[in-house]
């Protein structure tokens, strides 16, 4: 329960902070251009909001019901009639909110055809301040706001990301005890304890991001195994979309080897010291933690004879672990066993490493789209159980940071696709008319906004089913 709670606060704080980012974009824009903005919010409020800010009021109201439809009109009409003359809106004209559905959020601009679907005001003359009032080229900007503020925050965060944290990694060839892979990797012919070298003969390193994407897609991925052979392993069609259910591809094996023993433990007893290497339990080996662990579980609350390595000879020490299978001893992480490969990063360094993680990312992320319109593609699309699952069970700000980097550069990309109700769609139509010279009629437009919004609501459903078939049936 625990790590569900803090992996729920992950991922509504990540979502507040990519629709505050993204909804910032259209707002910014609108501000340039003076055009008006009627509301700025933060989650959906239908019926009530959790607060309202009217700077006009300056009125601040927590737990509010909404304004009714003709409140509405009669404050749109007073912004309209004050901003008359100048022709252009400020920030005080617009309603600023937090809503009570934590889904994303919204920017209502004036004079235009959105997710509000309010068309009554499109009846009236065009203001100076509406969004139809103003050349194509400010709309243009208006509507690519969003997108281009989102994929900016992910280029600020992997900037601050190298920054703070620099680069820590173990090479692939330095982990001498191999990697662990996942079920549907083990099932192509990957062995526990195989180190990755090529992929399609592509030197294979730790430090580039991509590299589990190069395995993945790759038709021949060479690994070493037994450190001393080499063996190319074949690849299958669309192996990609078999990790839908994993969490991830590999992980670093490590030998257990003792760090601290803890007094009057069962370690301690045994004569265990720091620096053994667990080899054996009860003649079982135990090359990682992987084994050693299962191994000392099936010996709970009895005596088993453990092997260690220390100062190159093999013991033999008897101990009996404890009923939770443990012997009292604090194991080395793989930092302290392999070499860390460690690359701190300037401030100015900081900023074209940040630009290149997220073209990389944007780049590696719309590469795996060209199976989503495949059968197991389609059943890999997740709803927001499936990006919760991304965040880990406890805290993490590198991890929290990493994975609202990559959510913002693929709000971006999904916001951009020409569909109606989307940015991009939008951003079509503003085109068509730069293009053509010919103005999509408010018709058209509503339709197409609808048909948007019910591709969108469908898709919503889909992907959010597939979570609770994937979590709760299958």
């Amino acid at each position: 329960m625990e790590s569900f709670i803090i992996k729920t606060i992950q991922l509504l704080a990540a979502l507040s902070i990519l629709v505050i980012i993204h909804e910032f974009g259209h707002y910014f824009f609108a501000r340039i251009f003076g055009i008006r903005a009627e509301k700025f919010y933060l989650f959906f409020n239908p019926y009530f909001s959790i607060l309202r800010y009217d700077p006009r009021k300056r009125k601040v109201n927590f737990f509010c019901r909404n304004l009714t439809e003709e409140e509405d009109m009669e404050r749109i009409k007073a912004v309209k009639k004050d901003t008359s003359r100048s022709g252009r809106a400020s920030w005080k004209d617009t309603i600023y909110g937090i809503g009570w559905i934590p889904l994303g959020g919204y920017v209502s601009i004036g004079g235009m055809i959105d997710e509000s679907m309010n068309t009554e005001q499109m009846k009236e003359s065009v203001h100076p301040t509406d969004f139809r009032a103003k050349p194509a080229w400010q709309r243009f900007f208006v509507m690519v706001g969003g997108v281009l503020f989102n994929f900016i925050l992910a280029i600020v965060i992997y900037t601050g990301i190298a920054y703070t944290w620099g680069e820590k990694y173990v090479q692939y060839t330095d982990a001498y005890a191999g990697m662990d892979y996942n079920p549907e990797a083990l099932k192509i012919g990957f062995q526990n304890g195989d180190i990755p070298l090529l992929a399609d003969g592509q030197k294979l390193l730790a430090d580039d991001e991509n590299s589990i994407m190069k395995m993945v897609e790759a038709k021949q991925v060479t690994v070493l195994r037994n450190g001393k052979d080499t063996v190319i392993i074949n690849i299958p069609d669309k192996f990609l979309l078999r990790m839908a259910d994993q969490k991830v591809f590999m992980t670093y094996r490590w030998p257990a080897v003792a760090k601290d023993i803890m007094p009057g433990e069962p370690a301690a007893k045994a004569g265990m010291q720091p620096g053994d290497i667990m080899l054996a339990v009860n003649g079982t080996p135990t090359p990682s933690c992987t084994e050693f662990m299962p191994a000392l579980m099936k010996t709970a609350g009895k005596e088993a004879v453990v092997t260690v390595l220390r100062d190159g000879k093999k013991i033999n020490l008897t101990a009996t672990p404890s009923e939770a299978g443990k012997l009292g001893f604090m194991l080395k992480m793989p930092t302290e066993i392999y070499k860390v490969t460690v690359r701190d990063y300037t401030l100015l360094e900081s900023v074209p490493k940040g630009i290149s993680d997220g073209v990389n990312k944007l780049v590696t992320y719309v590469s795996s789209l060209k199976y989503l319109f495949t059968k197991e593609g389609a059943q890999s699309v997740g709803g927001f159980g499936a990006i919760g699952s991304l965040f880990p069970s406890s805290w993490s700000w590198l991890m929290f940071w990493e994975i609202t980097a990559f959510l913002s550069v693929m709000l971006a990309f999904m916001n951009i696709l020409p569909i109606p109700a989307l940015d991009g769609g939008h951003i079509m139509f503003v085109l068509w008319e730069m293009i053509t010279r010919k103005v999509p009629s408010e018709k058209f437009l509503t339709y197409a906004q609808m048909v948007g919004m019910a591709l969108l609501f469908a898709l919503l459903i889909f992907a959010n089913a597939n979570d609770i078939y994937r979590f709760f049936i299958k």
